[in-house]
């Protein structure tokens, strides 16, 4: 069978997954529809708000459904007359069984992580924290409990040691868009076999400690100076540019985007700033500093430290 003759239904919402969307476009798939998050409102004016995918499907002309309820009747009688052979699912919420499992070919999703490690809200984010060096991206059959379903296909590539979860967020849109299409290809063809995730992790040694990635909350982002230095300059990496990591500074909220590490021995308190009123700023931690390069201060927009120190005198 042509991939270009499967009929697809698309449901996605953020930027994240237009690249996906964009991808199957570019190669000539039958996208049939495309479902996605209803309009809401946002900002002072409490305008309405549209996904990055409704904005694309617009613009491509594309079919498009925003239901509020993914079990209301309507939506259900208005997903089956598309007919669709597979549906796919990139960044998403939650599907009800009578929806995923409506097509014939099933529904496909796309993770941002090597399943079975980091199942959850937030793969990215915490492969980041937990100073992985490696992650990629996992295209599997959906079914009853989140991110457990058989793997149809999954590509690794390596994480810098100062990359932020911002950027590996788009190397990643990028890498998991080309694993879509060829997972399509290869559904069409019959080339693919379905693998489950408890016999990958029976083969991987190193997935016997499965790592998860559940939402994060705020408790998460406040850094905890007691610890190392590479523990914190992690996690503000890997919560930067959201929900960014924070500390406080004469008793006011203090994001940080991005850090630089700094490890020795010291005797200093730990917490303790040390800045020379132009050029840097660092804070003492337990095997050493991390520098502040990026940040934003309650009340202010975010800048470099540099731009910070220009206009705030440390007491």
């Amino acid at each position: 069978m042509d991939y270009k003759s499967l009929r697809i239904v698309f449901m996605g919402t953020p930027e994240f997954a237009v690249a996906s969307l964009d991808a199957l476009v570019n190669a000539g798939c039958n996208i049939v529809g495309v479902v996605t998050a209803p309009d809401k409102p946002a900002g002072r004016g409490m305008k309405l708000n549209e996904s990055a995918v409704k904005k694309y499907a617009i613009e491509k002309k594309l079919h498009l459904l925003q239901p509020e309820k993914l079990k209301s009747d309507f939506f259900l009688n208005e997903l089956e007359t598309l007919n669709a052979d597979v549906q796919i699912v990139v960044a998403f919420r939650m599907l009800p069984e009578v929806v995923w499992s409506m097509p014939p070919m099933g529904t496909i999703n796309l993770h941002g992580s090597l399943l079975p490690q980091y199942r959850g809200a937030a793969p990215i984010n915490w492969a980041v924290i937990n100073g992985e060096k490696q992650t990629g991206v996992t295209t599997f059959k959906l079914q009853h409990a989140i991110d457990t379903g058989n793997i149809l296909l999954q590509k690794s590539f390596e994480i810098g040691e100062n990359e932020t979860a911002g950027e590996v967020h788009d190397k990643m849109k990028i890498i998991g868009a080309e694993v879509l299409v060829n997972t399509l290809k290869g559904l069409a063809a019959n080339s693919l076999k379905e693998v489950s995730q408890n016999e990958l992790n029976i083969q991987h040694t190193e997935f016997k400690t499965l790592q998860h990635a559940p939402k994060i909350f705020t408790d998460t982002c406040k850094i905890n100076w007691n610890k190392s230095v590479e523990e914190i300059h992690n996690l503000i990496r890997g919560l930067s540019p959201f929900p960014t990591a924070f500390t406080f500074l004469n008793e006011k909220m203090l994001k940080v985007y991005k850090s630089k590490k700094e490890i020795s021995s010291h005797n200093f308190e730990i917490g303790k700033i040390f800045t020379d009123n132009k050029t840097y700023l660092k804070l003492s931690c337990s095997n050493g500093f991390i520098y502040l390069l990026e940040i934003q201060l309650e009340g202010k927009k975010k800048m470099l430290i540099e731009d910070f120190l220009r206009g705030y005198k440390m007491p």
